[in-house]
């Protein structure tokens, strides 16, 4: 059976009210005959608007010529008349996933000689530039990740997008009983979906800590694979799987870990503390002569809540420029105190 050619973009799938009608009149009366004028009255169609319908119909397969009489129209069961249409349908779409399948077989195949090249080549590390393919990288390690997951994330708040698929790939390896570490700046326990995501896979098992000042992003699966970014402000990674490098990597991370704190909710605990050792990195980054966007950038704050903290902590020393802030900030000791941060109520100091 040919499909009808429609000249707009109207689907097969569907019956005018036209078409609808007609075949109702069909069913009512068993029959359809064109040649009567009655048809036309009952339906307050045109001749043209009948024949039109009846055309359509006829193309559906829900209407089919009297065998004794070619100008009778009898009605046809629609299921009858779906599973004619659909059968082209079904087989085109069985089509199409034999050919997935096949797609599937066949790269999983090349996939094993690609990876046995790597191992015997200079292929330990891969620069993936796009960010399609570095989430693609993603998700393939971690469906393939069996013991542990070791993250560092930058930056004190996390896009929607980003957490909900986030969040979909850590339940997933939660669920199978893969180890979860992953380390925050200190700004994340101030973000409120960043809150709610600790919270809810802290209860699956994961671990939250959080720094200062993060030695940057990185991700390693199973001690085995890491992600690093590609360059600063790029969407690319940098995937390793040199067993020297990857163990130089999670020794870092071991060793920031060690240094961090528990992630808490700042409304609760570590608020006043958290702040102290904000304001003393900072003021190290200013004696260092840092501008705004690079400490904003390091500490994971928006340009804006950096100039804020910058402004009140030259204001509690009493400093009238930069410079001279990490000056007075050197003169008193701040910026060795380990545990002490900037007393913000302490009297300011003349230049």
């Amino acid at each position: 059976m040919n499909l009808p050619q429609q000249a707009d973009s109207r689907s097969a799938s569907y019956l005018s009210e036209s078409e609808v009608s007609v075949y109702l009149y069909a069913l009512k009366h068993q029959q359809v005959d064109r040649r009567r004028p009655a048809v036309q009255s009952e339906l307050e169609l045109s001749e043209e608007q009948l024949g039109a319908a009846v055309g359509r119909l006829k193309e559906l397969g829900l209407l089919r010529s009297h065998p004794k009489d070619p100008s009778l129209l009898l009605p046809v069961d629609p299921d009858l008349a779906a599973a004619a249409l659909s059968a082209p349908i079904q087989e085109s779409l069985e089509e199409q996933r034999r050919r997935l399948n096949q797609i599937s077989v066949e790269f999983d195949r090349l996939r094993t000689r690609f990876l046995e090249g790597r191992r015997h080549h200079l292929g330990s590390i891969e620069i993936v530039s796009h960010l399609d393919e570095v989430r693609a990288a993603l998700n393939r390690a971690s469906n393939e990740c069996r013991r542990e997951v070791l993250s560092s994330q930058p930056g004190g708040r996390r896009a929607p997008e980003v957490l909900h698929e986030a969040m979909n790939r850590d339940t997933a390896l939660l669920a199978r009983g893969v180890g979860m570490r992953t380390i925050y700046h200190h700004t994340a326990r101030f973000n409120a979906p960043s809150q709610a995501y600790v919270a809810v896979l802290s209860g699956m098992g994961a671990e939250y800590r959080t720094v200062h000042d993060p030695f940057g992003r990185l991700i390693v699966f199973d001690r085995e694979v890491a992600f690093i970014p590609d360059k600063e402000g790029g969407l690319g990674a940098v995937i390793v799987r040199e067993p020297s490098i990857v163990g130089y990597l999670c020794s870092v991370f071991e060793n920031e870990w060690a240094h961090a704190r528990p992630f808490s909710d700042a409304a609760v605990d570590g608020l006043e503390s958290v702040a102290k050792e904000l304001d003393r990195t900072i003021l190290r980054l200013l004696a260092a002569g840092h501008k705004d966007e690079t400490i904003g950038r390091r500490l994971g704050m928006s340009l804006r809540t950096t100039r804020k903290h910058v402004a009140d902590i030259m204001d509690t020393l009493g400093a009238v420029s930069r410079f001279q802030a990490g000056v007075l900030a050197a003169r008193a000791g701040l910026l060795d105190q380990e545990e002490d941060g900037l007393d913000t109520h302490a009297p300011k100091t003349a230049p």
